[in-house]
Order: structure tokens, then sequence, then C-alpha cells
């Protein structure tokens, strides 16, 4: 940030000129720069997915207990990397308030314990990513199916430490407006990841066919790969330097690792807990047997696409009231986070009609008609489907409600409401709905959906509120 006297002899402020602003502060200014730094996030996300997406199909080539291996592995590697995230996403509230305010030094050292933090968490997941097989045992799951996820998370858990580092540097990359480095970066990665996989699930291009685990070292190569590119971007990028990331990387900020440690405990609690309300969903619903879990899968995919716009949007809200927190700007605050709220709301709700005009369409791009169970399948999934369209919109609200707080360093709160909102209301409300009331599926969704409602209200809520519960106080 730079300074300047105005006539009177006051200190102004103004944002760095590698910052984009618009700053006439009109609501479509704030709409703009908004738009510009969540497309490239958007777009990561969507390519993080096709990633995953691109093992999964190559994996089930080889059959449904390789297949079914590789889903189990996966959502273990998954469930404590998505606890790690929590570590990488808390640099981004603490250096875009301090790029607001012009302080790279400050945006260096969190950056920097942050992967401090991510680097320390890497090691103690390894001891519990190493059991995998043991931990499946327990689950009481297929002995052959628990010895192939342990090889493929044996190999796959050396991917931990490089898939954190590229999430914290992502988080960097958004506050400094270079989000789409990121984008680029793992758009790479996808083309890199679905060769590897090519060739070393398969055996072509002269390499092994190492079957499943040969997904595990695509994944660990493709991983580091990424990393090492979005390092190098950040040590050598010329508009990069002010913050000089990697001077003296070995010598300790104990206050901010601290900082990164007390923020990022409780964003780590808050994703668990709702990742843990659909796993939660997903075993009810294979009560109700196997057509009824395909239509949940089914639907669950389809709203997960969909909700990559809204996460997108959420993290440009965390940057956007960051960098005005930081500023100390409290009206530029509140535009830059109602903006991304209602822009949030507008593609939820063009998603909404799209899922309640086109059910069967997007139904069946995940069926094979000529299978038996297609047409029970088809029919079981729509219902999920509309209700899918009221979900959308309050999850959508919901994510963007913990992104503007986040932006704002409030993470304990937004955890408790996470925790009451999804496990005292939403997964006894599924229960009941589904099971007692007799609702079935379509029941346990509605359930999820009055869940994710609450959380909505309640932390939009508090955002509102912001200025009477004093979040403003400290950037």
């Amino acid at each position: 940030m730079q300074t300047r006297k105005s006539k009177g002899g006051a200190v102004q402020q103004r944002a760095s000129p590698e910052i984009p602003e618009w700053n006439d502060g009109t609501w479509l200014s704030h709409g703009r720069a908004t738009i510009v730094l969540a497309v490239p996030l958007i777009g990561t996300q969507l390519a993080q997915v096709a990633l995953n997406v691109t093992d999964t199909v190559m994996v089930g080539w080889l059959g449904a207990v390789e297949l079914a291996a590789a889903v189990l592995g996966t959502q273990i590697f998954f469930i404590v990397y998505i606890f790690g995230s929590g570590f990488a996403i808390a640099v981004m509230p603490v250096a875009a308030a301090a790029e607001g305010r012009g302080d790279a030094r400050q945006v260096r050292r969190s950056v920097r314990m942050s992967l401090w933090v991510v680097g320390l968490y890497s090691l103690i997941a390894m001891p519990l990513l190493w059991h995998t097989e043991t931990i499946l045992l327990w689950l009481d799951q297929d002995p052959r199916v628990a010895a192939l996820a342990g090889a493929y998370v044996r190999v796959a858990q050396w991917s931990m430490l490089p898939a954190l580092i590229l999430a914290a540097l992502r988080s960097y990359l958004a506050v400094v407006n270079r989000a789409y480095v990121a984008l680029a970066v793992i758009v790479f990665g996808g083309l890199a990841n679905a060769g590897l996989n090519y060739a070393l699930i398969f055996g072509h291009f002269g390499m092994p066919a190492l079957g499943i685990v040969g997904s595990a070292w695509a994944t660990l190569v493709t991983q580091i790969i990424m990393a090492l590119l979005v390092i190098a971007y950040a040590a050598v990028a010329p508009s990069l330097r002010r913050h000089d990331l990697f001077a003296r990387f070995w010598r300790p900020d104990w206050p901010d690792f601290r900082g990164i440690l007390w923020l990022g405990w409780p964003i780590s609690a808050t994703i668990i807990a709702e990742v843990g309300l659909f796993s939660a969903a997903s075993i009810m619903m294979g009560w109700l047997g196997a057509v009824t879990l395909a239509a949940h899968g089914i639907a669950l995919q389809i709203t997960s696409v969909a909700f990559m716009l809204p996460l997108g949007l959420a993290s440009a809200a965390t940057v956007r009231v960051g960098l005005h927190h930081g500023r100390g700007d409290r009206a530029g605050v509140g535009r830059a986070g109602l903006t991304t709220m209602m822009i949030a709301a507008v593609i939820a709700v063009c998603s909404a009609i799209l899922f309640w005009t086109m059910p069967d369409r997007l139904i069946g791009l995940y069926l094979d008609k000529h299978n038996d169970n297609a047409a029970s399948v088809l029919a079981a999934a729509k219902p999920f489907l509309f209700v899918a369209a009221c979900f959308q919109i309050v999850d959508s609200l919901q994510a963007i409600g913990s992104g503007m707080l986040r932006g704002l360093k409030d993470t304990r709160v937004p955890m408790m409401i996470a925790l009451v909102s999804y496990w005292v209301i939403g997964m006894p409300a599924a229960y009941l709905l589904g099971f007692p009331a007799g609702f079935g599926g379509v029941g346990i969704w509605w359930g999820l959906a009055f869940g994710l409602a609450t959380a909505a209200i309640l932390m939009n809520r508090r955002f509102i509120r912001r200025e009477r519960l004093g979040l403003l106080e400290q950037a």
C-alpha cells in the first residue's frame, strides 16, 4: 500500500498498484473486481475435480474390486488432506489483511508459517495413512479391497506434503491477484496426471503395468510437479519480489505460526463437519438399498460440480473482505461481501432452474440406458435433484457466509455454527424425515437442506451484524 497527503495534510492510503481495485467504490466496481478474482478460482476448483475424476475413471477400467479399493483409499486420504487444508486456507485472510495495508513483511511471514504448519501436519499424518489397510479391516471391509487400498495409500500418502504446499500457495496467489497461475498449473497437472495414469496403470509407453498402485504413483508425481511449478513462480515472478517469499525460510516466526494454527483448526473442523454430514447421509442411503444409494450418488455428483462455483466465490469473498479489512475500509468490507453474496445467489438460482427443468438429461449423463436398473435409478434420482435445486441455493449462501467471515479472521464461531447446523439440526432431521416419517431418500435430502439453510442464515446474519459484534476491530 502507498500513502499520500491530501490538501488538508491528512494521510490517505491507496491500494498497491499490483492489485486492481477500480477504486471508485461503487457496487459495479466491487462486482467487477470480484468476478475477475473469482473466475480463475472457480476454474481451479473445477480442474481439481477433473483431476480426481480422471483417477477414478481409469482405475474403474481395472474392475470393480480395484475401483472399490481406490474409492476407499482416496476417501481416507481426502479426509486427512481436507483437515490439513484448513491451515492452507488460513493464510488467505491473514495475508489479505496484510496486503491490504501494504505490509509485505507480514504477507511473507504468514505464508512461510503456513508452509511450516502444513509440513508438520504432513509428518503427523504419515503414520495414520500408512495403516490404511488395518483401519479398513477394523471397519469390516473386504480383506482384498482393504489390501489394495492400503497399497494405494502407502504410495499416495507421500503426495500429502506437495498437495498441501500447493493449497497454501494457491491461497497466496489468490491474495496477490495471481489465481490464474494456479489454474494454469492445475490444468497442466490434470493433463500430466491423465498421461501418467494411462502409462503406469496399464503399462503403456514402455512403463510397467502397476495397476491401482500406478494411479498412486501418477498422483504423487503430478502433485510434486504442480507444487514445484508454483514454488518456482512465487520465487521468481518479478511482480512478487516485494514479498521475497522464501527469504530466510528456515527462520521461525512463532506468533505467526500460532496465528495460522489458531485460525486454521476451526476452518478444518468446519470443513470436516460438512464432509461428515454428507458421508453419514450416504451411509443412511445405503440402508434403503443399492438403487437409492446409486441415485443419491448421481445427484450428489451433479450438485458437487455445481458447488464448485460458489466455492470459488467463497475464496474470492475471503480475499476481497480481507483486503478491505486490512485497509480499515469498513464500507468496502460490506460492499465486497454483499456483492459476492449477490453474485452467488444469482448463480445458485440459475443452477436451481437447470436442475428443475433438465433432470432427465443431467441424470442420464451418468446412466447406461441399456442397464436393467437405469430406469429405476433415474426415477429415484429425479426427486433428489428437485430437492437439490433448493439445496444448491442455501449451500451456496452458507459457503459465501463462511468465506466472508474468514476474511474477518472469524473462524471459531462459524465452526460452532457449522457443528450445530449440520449435526444438531441437519443430521437428526435427515434421519427423522427419512425413516420415522417414512419419506426415505427424499426425506434425508430435505434434512440436509435444513441443516445447510440453518448454517446459511446464521453465518450471513453474523456477517451483517459484524459492527455490533466487534468483528472489524482488529485487521
